[in-house]
């Protein structure tokens, strides 16, 4: 069985919107739960990986995914599908995802999950369908649910 949980950052850590002023991209407003989430499912032998296509906000991702103990690749939207299939199997992958680009991923992968303000193509090939939105804990729900389906109880 998979224990290998990769998730796109925009649109599931935080809602996928960008703050910008006239220097560009500033800021991305990420949610007080999903850091929960990676914890549950590290402490319970789970690998959580993450991928981003955004490289101009590559630096504020890193930045929270790394105070989150975790490693993320930046992988374009286009050529996720075979970086994953590559490296991983799908057979093998638990992912979530929000977007056109993950719909594919999602209905390929062992296990697909989506949160509930997803696009409607990335729901419709999800699995699971997350209680909350992104940004809002839609991780948190993600590996919860990941618990479950393994069978094992949340402590």
């Amino acid at each position: 069985m998979s224990k290998i949980v990769i998730s796109d950052v925009d649109g599931v850590l935080n809602t996928g919107q960008f703050l910008y002023n006239e220097c560009g991209k500033q800021f991305k407003i990420f949610g007080p739960h999903d850091g929960d989430g990676v914890k549950i499912l590290k402490k319970h032998g789970f690998n959580v990986e993450f991928v981003s296509a955004d490289h101009r906000g590559f630096k504020i991702t890193k930045a929270r995914i790394d105070d989150m103990k975790c490693n993320v690749e930046l992988v374009s939207e286009g050529d996720r599908y075979d970086f994953i299939n590559n490296k991983y199997g799908f057979s093998n992958v638990i992912y979530i995802g929000d977007g056109l680009h993950d719909a594919k991923i999602l209905k390929d992968a062992y296990f697909g999950i989506a949160p509930a303000d997803a696009r409607i193509e990335a729901r419709l090939a999800a699995q699971y369908i997350t209680e909350s939105k992104a940004g809002n804990g839609a991780f948190l729900d993600a590996a919860l649910i990941i618990l479950k389906h393994f069978g094992v109880k949340y402590e």
